[in-house]
């Protein structure tokens, strides 16, 4: 299994341009908080009124490998989750066309966002060569959201290595 250093670079060898970034901290939430809504609704069984879904055990598969990763960005993202799975439990009850309109709304928008994103760095999403990228997605967002917050420096010094540093202007074209 690669580090959590790893899967950070090679994600973020596909995201160097700011405004692609930023685009995804809107972008990537709003997919993953889509993919929870649709996957609140089915319950397979209430343990002391909890409802086990496939949203929840996907979520608790997802910290499990985001803590394997790297602790700190993991006790952050699953803070989000569990918010996520929050409003997916509260949005599951609601009649079939709410649930799908929100779900699958919210789950669209997210990946149109993500790929105007894309459209500015001029490369493919990072899942195109590699499936783990759509769960290092989430990943990904948290380590940048903490490098905005000026925290984890030597993380983000360790990727910049490899990967160079965030473009902040456009490159120049010929």
């Amino acid at each position: 299994m690669k580090s959590g250093v790893e899967q950070l670079t090679q994600y973020a060898a596909y995201h160097r341009d700011r405004r692609n970034i930023v685009t995804h901290f809107v972008g990537v939430p709003l997919i993953v908080l889509g993919v929870v809504i649709l996957l609140s609704r089915p319950t397979f069984l209430y343990l002391d009124g909890v409802a086990i879904t496939p949203a929840l055990l996907a979520v608790a598969a997802s910290v499990i490998y985001y803590f394997l990763l790297d602790r700190s960005l993991a006790v952050a993202l699953a803070a989000f989750l569990v918010i996520c799975l929050w409003l997916g439990q509260l949005i599951a009850p609601m009649p079939t066309l709410v649930w799908a309109a929100w779900g699958f709304g919210v789950f669209l928008i997210g990946w149109i966002i993500q790929f105007i994103g894309h459209y500015y760095e001029q490369k493919k999403p990072a899942f195109y060569d590699d499936l783990i990228g759509l769960i290092i997605g989430p990943f990904f967002v948290t380590a940048e959201l903490a490098f905005a917050l000026g925290l984890r420096k030597p993380l983000q010094q360790q990727i910049e290595s490899v990967v160079g540093a965030m473009l902040i202007r456009p490159p120049k074209t010929a």
